[in-house]
Order: C-alpha cells, then structure tokens, then sequence
C-alpha cells in the first residue's frame, strides 16, 4: 500500500476525529444493523433496567425535595440504535403502574449527530407510543460545539437556563469516541503526544470505515506547559498527574468536559449523569499507560478518563458514584452534579443496588461465559439467567434450540414460565433490520409445547411483518395444525390448501383437508 500524505497534528484535531464523524453520518443506523459497531452491552433489558431504577428514584428523591411540578429532562447522548431508550422506557412504565407514586413527569430525548438516526427512531414501531404519549423527542446534537436542543417533535429549543429540573444525561460508549487529549507525564512534567499520520493515496476513493483501518499513526512528544499554569481551567486534576503519574499517556477529555458544562448550563439545577464505557476511574490505573491503539469496529473508540471527569467535578462539589470493585467489560458510573447531593438517598440506593452489588458489567461477563456453555446447561438454569437479563431476546435466539433440546423432560412449571417469559420479552422487544425473525422463533417453540393458540399467534405477527409464512410450507401447516387444535376448522383448511398449492405431495397437509371435508 503507498501512502501520499504524511502530516502532524495534535491528536484531538487528527483526520480521525473527522473520520469518525463522516462514519456515523453516513452509515446511520446500519452501524448497529450490520453489527459493526459494538452495542449489546450497554442496550440490553438489564442494564436498561438498571438506569431505569436510577432514574426512578431520581424522580423520588426530587418529589422528597419538593420539586415535583415541573418535568424532568432525559437526555441521552448518542442514542444509536435507540434499543436503551425503549429499555429504559418500558422500565419506567411498568416502575410507574408498579409504585402508584405522585411524581414529576419526565421526558427523555434521545440526541445523536447523525440526522438519520433521528429518521429511523421516529418511525420505529416500539418508540411511536411514547412520541404519542409526549414523553419522547429528539435532538440533532454535536457534542463539540452545541449549546442549545432543538427537540424536533414539540418544535422546542432548549436553552441556557431553561429547564427548572436537573438535566439527567446518559452517555454510554460516547466519552470514548468523542476527541480527547493524549497527555504524556514524566517527571512531573506535561507533554502532549502529537500524532503522525500516513494516509493511503487512494484515499478519496475509500470510505471513513475502510480509511480508519488503513491510517498508520505515529507519535510525537511536544512540551505542553500550558497544561501546568494556574490559569488552566482543570488544573487540579492536572496537578494530580504530575504528583502520582510517571511515564503515563493519559487520555484527556477537554471535549467531554466541554461538552458537560454545556450541558450543565441548560438547567438552573444542575445534572445528574449515567454513564457506561470502556475507562477507568482509579488513577493507579493510569500509571504507567502505554500509548493507546484505535479500537476498530467500523468506526473506532478509545478508553474514557473516567478519573479526571470524575474529579473535576468532585473538586466543584458533585457526589461521584463508581463501583467499588474493578470493572472487566464496562464501567459504569454515576454522577450527581446537584446542590446537597447527599440529600439523593433513592438515587445513591439505586445505584448501589443495580451497579455496585451486581450490576451491567456482572451480567456481561456472566452472559460470556454462559454463551460457551449454553449446551450444559438445565432448563432451569436457562430460565432463570433469562429471568436475570429481563428476559432478553438475544439471549433466547441464542438458547432457543437448546430449550427445545430439553422440551421433552420439562414439566408444566416450566412449560408456562416458557409462555410467560416469551410474552414479557415480547412487550419490550426491539427490532431491527437484518435480525433474526423473534415471533418465528418464538411460534415454533411454542409450536413444540402443543401451546397451540399462543404459537399461532406469533406465526401471526411474523406473517404479518414480512409475509414469509406465505413461501413457508412448514410454518403454513403448523399454522393449519394450529387452528385445528383450537377449534378453528374454516382456518386450518385455508392453511392446508395453501400448502398444497406451494407442495401438492405434502401428505399432513392432504390429510388435514381430508379430515376436514
């Protein structure tokens, strides 16, 4: 491969930075539908469970407080595929009707920089009840120089000052691939790391993503004594790093920072931020950090500085939640940027008991282990880690053809928690372009359980999403056995004659008209 240009820059105003964004922009949602971005993580049932209890007694503590007339905005940054924000929601329903409770009424907006994003979640079936309800909007949001929400469905613009209520932001994967300093600290000294790019010469013929996995960066040290005036507006954390750090690349997120007082600035109250990435907040972590590699997925991400964020705002009064214990695939954090944050009792409980006891990144690494394992596993077992991840569906696909391996020796118990759990992850199921077909799978099983009139429904559903039980013959005489176990004889005929006319030596479905003459 030859390679034209050759130019140094500082690293967060690289080439990267900007193919990134044009990656986003132009790919859309198909980041997530294809897979190449990695997601599942932080937008699974559990860990949208978990934020929704968090925001729940949020909402608790504000009421406590006496503030419970005016409405409290959700904000979350690059939303994505959306899926977290209809986990959240549908949590926050059923947390609603579960407590009976009076308290400020709430309206999330899901914000990205990709306008396309914005066009897909408008029009997508699990998110329009809530657009309906008002409880939805969206904003169009560049986190690098934005300092207002235009929400595109009530036509209002957010503001300075505007709203009465914290602002809660949730920001999951976003600190990592927004840009950031790359500092180097040695002897108390702060450098920072210039990078050296060689761009392929055929670069105008590439796309971001193929342009990202062909850049060779180098670095380059630079003294930075900017970074240790008094003057500078993070110098406490700075200052830090010049005390503990020796021989440290340290990634800095002026941007992120930037981005956060910008934010704080919109609510008279401050803000209260959720937040999950890859990233650190213990600075003994830091110690002696190499230069970091891009991590590739179609577009790219780095580590978060999860220590300086949280001591900048530590230094300015906030309250700064992270779990006690080490994180291994996903750090979350939480931080209360309000006046008396102690007063968040239900807010600081929550946390503690969806994050710090056991939390996303517990799960996640339960869930690695068990996806290898899946074929030792007892039904009960299945059920009861599926129960655990709110009964997700990717976790079903995966163990669909095991419980059907195990169907034969389970009793009528289990056999309903099957119809139940299917129901609970039907309610709250997101789909998405290019997955697999849910109700197919889940009228099949329930097919295999003689639980008749529930498959039929799904063969239902699926037939109407896409019309592929009409070129099924399989899935067309299930359909017909179902009807006809259910009483439905005019039905089960048409089923059957529909499968004759695809396979006319399909002897059930010959016999079945023969039964029904």
């Amino acid at each position: 491969m030859s390679f034209t240009k050759q130019q140094t820059y500082r690293f967060s105003e690289a080439p990267i930075w900007d193919m990134q964004r044009s990656y986003y922009e132009e790919q859309g949602i198909s980041a997530w539908q294809r897979d190449e971005v990695p997601h599942y993580i932080t937008n699974n049932p559990r860990i949208g469970a978990a934020y929704a209890e968090i925001i729940f007694g949020f909402l608790q503590d504000r009421a406590k407080l006496g503030y419970g007339s005016e409405p409290v905005m959700i904000l979350e940054l690059g939303a994505g595929s959306g899926r977290l924000a209809s986990h959240v929601l549908n949590e926050l329903d059923e947390l609603k009707a579960c407590a009976g409770l009076k308290l400020p009424s709430y309206r999330y907006v899901m914000s990205d920089l990709a306008a396309k994003n914005l066009d897909y979640w408008k029009q997508h079936p699990q998110l329009c009840s809530f657009q309906k309800q008002g409880i939805l909007d969206f904003a169009q949001f560049d986190a690098v120089q934005d300092a207002e929400l235009y929400l595109t469905q009530s036509g209002e613009c957010i503001r300075p000052a505007d709203l009465k209520q914290p602002l809660l932001v949730i920001a999951n994967y976003f600190f990592d691939s927004i840009p950031q300093e790359l500092l180097y600290i040695d002897e108390g000294l702060v450098y920072e790391c210039d990078v050296t790019m060689q761009i392929p010469s055929n670069e105008t013929s590439l796309t971001p993503s193929e342009l990202l996995s062909q850049v060779n960066l180098a670095y380059q040290y630079r003294r930075a004594a900017e970074y240790e005036q008094a003057a500078y507006p993070y110098r406490s954390v700075i200052r830090q790093y010049q005390q503990e750090l020796e021989d440290s690349h340290v990634l800095f997120p002026v941007v992120g920072l930037e981005c956060l007082e910008r934010l704080n600035a919109l609510s008279q109250e401050g803000f209260l931020l959720l937040t999950a990435d890859k990233g650190d907040h213990r600075l003994e972590n830091w110690k002696y950090a190499e230069a970091p590699d891009l991590i590739g997925h179609g577009s790219f991400s780095l580590e978060a500085n999860y220590h300086a964020i949280g001591h900048v705002y530590e230094q300015s009064g906030a309250e700064v939640l992270f779990t006690d214990h080490r994180y291994k695939q996903i750090n979350v954090g939480c931080i209360l940027m309000l006046t008396d944050p102690a007063s968040y009792s239900h807010t600081r409980l929550a946390y503690r008991r969806f994050i710090n006891r056991f939390g996303p990144d517990d799960f996640f690494s339960l869930k690695k282990w068990l996806d290898e394992h899946l074929n030792q596993m007892e039904l009960s077992q299945l059920l009861a880690f599926w129960r655990l991840g709110h009964y997700d569906a990717e976790f079903f696909l995966q163990c669909r053809e095991r419980i059907s391996e195990l169907l034969p020796a389970a009793g009528e118990e289990d056999a309903n928690a099957i119809r139940i759990g299917i129901r609970q992850m039907w309610q709250s199921y997101y789909p998405m372009e290019g997955s697999r077909d849910l109700a197919m799978e889940c009228a099949e099983l329930l097919y295999e359980m003689e639980a008749f009139e529930d498959a039929l429904e799904f063969y239902e559903r699926s037939s109407r999403k896409s019309g592929a039980c009409t070129a099924d013959t399989s899935a067309l005489y299930h359909m017909a056995i179902c009807c006809y176990e259910t009483g439905n004889e005019e039905e089960a005929k048409g089923y059957s004659l529909k499968v004759l006319a695809q396979d006319p030596e399909h002897e059930g479905a010959a016999s079945l008209c023969l039964l029904l003459q």
